[in-house]
């Protein structure tokens, strides 16, 4: 075989050549799984193409194994999916695909190999393997995929006005396989991106935020985003990101390019973690600096209050992009409004107060916190970059031994709401929170220490300030 495979992979190749046998159907192997494994890399996903149906040569092919997968298929575009061995195979009859103009969905009817082969998005994925009688194995190249692969150029198989007529989204692929695999647009892909950008109008969220997340998951992210913006994508799919790019200068005082500085930090943060949402975090922790832009003719440009600011941007960002509204956003949103507080303790004369709220408002996010504010050091002199990260080094020391002492990671209370409403028979009510607020406030200021009796303690005394007596057991 002209692809290096593994074991597992040349098994399931050798039931799928059966499986189209038995169908009395012709097929194929293509696409990523057949770009991959020239490459070198790892792929879990295999694509089949034949000339007739490909539902029902998913269902013989699941057959083929006990228990047999489930076989999932959508009768109207003729597609079917199985989860095997750790690997997920499509399987789709040959097709021609278009989208018309305005609308959101595919035209799909039956084709030729050729038809299908066409409607790939680029070159290298056009490669195929044979999985018939007469061509088992052996790699077909019907638009040069091999010396594009070999040059790392991203090309399209026809002119790139039809292909990204016919879908647009393949402008975002095109992005992100150069982001992914460190190729070249081709100059002709690329001018092609520049007249048919206003049609990824018509491609749903869903498809273009997942085309960011792969963005976002690559080894240099920035690649991705850097080209969206100089082709006037980023505009139209993330519009707030471009409002981050161009520094401004007044009265011989200027600003950094926020754009460029955000994907510095995506950059810098890429080697340590594999986390989306940490890099979203990343992403957006300066979105809202155009927000808060403003010029003082003593100091220059100021973006003061721009975490808190875009901490409340984030909401609105999940909403727009179709990304979840859960923990994840929230935990995007805490890092944006944190972003500015570890650099703060860099100062001389922290109070151990500072370092307590920090652990506190942290809480378990604290190492994901820390890794963005290093990350967020790009400046290119190296001694201060130097200076900064042992400046971190130092607040790190700090908060490990506040926490060891005062065990205020992942906070609870050591006098609850309940404990205080049964003591002085009170109902849920504002009384309540003001005491719970003191007993918060006394603990992080270092009045009382982090325990039970001390804060029972205090309890007793804010209540009776407050005129409320316990009730006698």
């Amino acid at each position: 075989m002209d692809i290096q495979c593994t074991p597992t992979e040349a098994a399931l190749i050798a039931q799928l050549a059966a499986a189209a046998q038995e169908a009395h159907v012709e097929a194929w192997l293509v696409g990523g799984f057949v770009r991959d494994k020239l490459l070198g890399r790892p792929c879990a996903d295999m694509d089949v193409a034949c000339l007739g149906d490909g539902i029902d040569l998913a269902h013989r092919m699941a057959a083929r194994f006990r228990p047999a997968p489930h076989v999932s298929f959508f009768k109207n575009f003729g597609t079917a999916h199985i989860h095997v061995e750790g690997y997920d195979i499509e399987f789709v009859g040959a097709r021609k695909e278009s989208y018309q103009r305005g609308s959101r969905n595919p035209e799909v009817v039956p084709g030729t190999l050729q038809d299908d082969l066409e409607r790939r998005d680029f070159t290298i994925n056009a490669l195929h393997v044979g999985l018939n009688p007469s061509d088992t194995g052996q790699l077909f190249d019907p638009f040069q995929g091999l010396k594009d692969l070999n040059e790392g150029i991203i090309r399209t198989p026809l002119s790139s006005d039809t292909a990204f007529s016919d879908d647009p989204l393949r402008m975002l692929r095109a992005i992100r396989f150069s982001a992914q695999l460190g190729f070249k647009i081709h100059p002709e892909t690329w001018e092609g991106i520049l007249r048919n950008r206003d049609h990824i109008r018509i491609v749903s969220q869903e498809r273009i935020t997942e085309e960011l997340n792969k963005m976002l998951a690559c080894p240099k992210p920035s690649v991705g985003f850097d080209i969206l913006y100089r082709t006037g994508l980023l505009c139209l799919v993330f519009p707030q990101m471009t409002e981050l790019a161009g520094a401004e200068y007044r009265d011989g005082m200027g600003h950094k390019d926020n754009l460029y500085h955000t994907l510095q930090v995506l950059d810098n943060i890429a080697p340590h973690t594999e986390d989306l949402w940490l890099r979203w975090a990343a992403l957006l922790h300066d979105i809202g600096k155009p927000a808060t832009k403003r010029f003082e003719p003593d100091t220059g440009w100021t973006f003061h209050g721009h975490e808190v600011v875009g901490g409340r941007m984030v909401p609105r960002i999940f909403t727009q992009l179709k990304l979840p509204q859960d923990q994840k956003m929230r935990f995007v949103r805490k890092l944006v409004e944190l972003h500015l507080r570890p650099i703060s303790l860099t100062k001389e004369n922290i109070t151990d107060s500072a370092i307590r709220r920090l652990l506190f408002d942290a809480g378990e996010d604290l190492e994901a916190l820390m890794t963005l504010c290093e990350a967020d050091i790009t400046s290119k002199n190296k001694v201060k970059v130097k200076r900064f990260l042992s400046n971190f080094e130092m607040v790190r020391d700090r908060l490990r031994a506040v926490e060891e002492k005062d065990q205020l990671r992942n906070w609870q209370p050591p006098v609850t709401g309940e404990m205080i409403m049964e003591t002085f028979g009170l109902p849920p009510s504002r009384p309540v929170g003001e005491i719970k607020t003191a007993i918060r406030e006394a603990i992080l200021d270092g009045i009382i220490p982090n325990e039970k009796q001390a804060a029972w303690d205090y309890m007793l005394q804010r209540a009776a300030e407050m005129g409320l007596t316990p009730l006698q057991n």
